[in-house]
């Protein structure tokens, strides 16, 4: 059948076999007067494409299935209502594709948490088509959650900052990072490693915890400030009443002392969490917060005006995240859910590329 209809994809069938990819046909939803249809050229690897793949999120996911959900490509066709997007304009979509955009969440620039929001991938449209993401030939989104890529900005660099840098960017604005502010980003990784070139950017004092010294030199070069190796005995004592806020950029939340983290926030901080376990928090007591009266919390991507602003900021300040890139393939798909699975040597991001040597020009 091919495309308009259907995406040509590289899909998992099967979670006991997650890291195996089969090429495939799937369906695309009705196009209608506010889509936009892309032809992919690179997609970022989120470890959220290996949490989802892999069952940790729930194994409760629809299969076939393809994930990835930071895509860059050239506008291939628009719909009649379309206002921003011309064909060929190089664009991208992120981690959200649909939202009823009516509801009072969407009416105050947080669409992200709107109550019919509908992910990239693996999510349901109100017609039962299942959501398709960028390990594919096209994709097909509303034109609200399709944004221009500013050109001083390179596909294969841009790409990760549709999901991962804005996941960290929306809560350092709306936590308060800027001049005068002291940051900690928890877990130097493919989230981290934008938290902390995006507090940076914002003017704040920016430190980085992590487990292990071996990411300090990295994370130097990013502008943090200092490195605390928090898997050091009594890491937290000379750093007590320290932070404004902490963004845990981590997904092993479920493994640490919570308490030596709390310790150092300053009255009234927040701990919050962009990075989601696989497993529950167990064994957190309440009276853990009262030391410093912090609070815990977490968040969803962000929103349109903040990812304007995000590319606004990057392209200004020469921003760029760090990538490797990978031929896409059924074996660069495999190769590169794997080495996130396993953190083998990703600094810090893959994003995969050469679309058009599998997929051919596409107009």
């Amino acid at each position: 059948m091919g495309y308009p209809e259907t995406t040509d994809a590289f899909a998992v069938t099967d979670i006991k076999n997650w890291s195996t990819f089969t090429r495939k046909e799937l369906p695309l939803k009705k196009f209608e007067e506010h889509d936009v249809d892309i032809a992919i050229d690179a997609c970022g690897v989120c470890a959220s494409d290996v949490h989802t793949i892999t069952g940790g999120w729930g194994e409760d996911i629809p299969l076939p299935l393809c994930v990835g959900h930071e895509i860059i490509g050239k506008a291939v066709k628009v719909g009649s209502k379309v206002k921003d997007i011309k064909v060929g304009d190089r664009v991208g979509v992120g981690a959200q594709i649909y939202a009823d955009l009516t509801c009072e969440n969407c009416k105050s620039d947080n669409e992200n948490y709107c109550p019919n929001q509908v992910d990239t991938y693996g999510a349901k449209y109100p017609d039962g088509t299942i959501t398709q993401g960028g390990y594919s030939s096209h994709v097909r989104a509303h034109e609200y959650f399709t944004f221009k890529i500013p050109e001083s900005i390179e596909t294969a660099i841009a790409a990760p900052m549709l999901c991962a840098g804005l996941t960290v960017f929306s809560p350092l604005k709306r936590l308060g990072a800027g001049p005068g502010k002291k940051v900690a980003i928890v877990g130097l990784g493919g989230l981290g490693h934008f938290g902390v070139l995006f507090s940076v950017a914002l003017g704040a004092e920016t430190y980085v915890l992590s487990h292990s010294p071996k990411k300090k030199e990295d994370a130097l070069k990013m502008g943090a400030k200092d490195f605390i190796v928090t898997g050091e005995e009594n890491w937290a004592e000379n750093w007590k009443f320290k932070f404004d806020f902490i963004i845990n950029a981590a997904d092993a939340t479920d493994r640490f002392v919570l308490s030596d983290y709390f310790s150092t926030l300053k009255v009234n901080g927040t701990f919050h969490n962009v990075g989601y376990p696989d497993k529950p928090l167990s064994g957190l007591m309440v009276q853990a917060f009262a030391p410093t009266g912090c609070s815990f919390g977490a968040s969803h991507i962000g929103s349109r005006p903040e990812m304007l602003e995000m590319f606004e900021l990057a392209s200004k300040l020469n921003i760029k995240s760090w990538v490797e890139t990978i031929d896409i393939s059924e074996e660069g798909c495999k190769s590169a859910v794997e080495r996130v699975y396993k953190n083998d040597n990703v600094r810090y991001r893959l994003t995969l590329t050469g679309y058009d040597k599998i997929f051919g020009k596409r107009d």
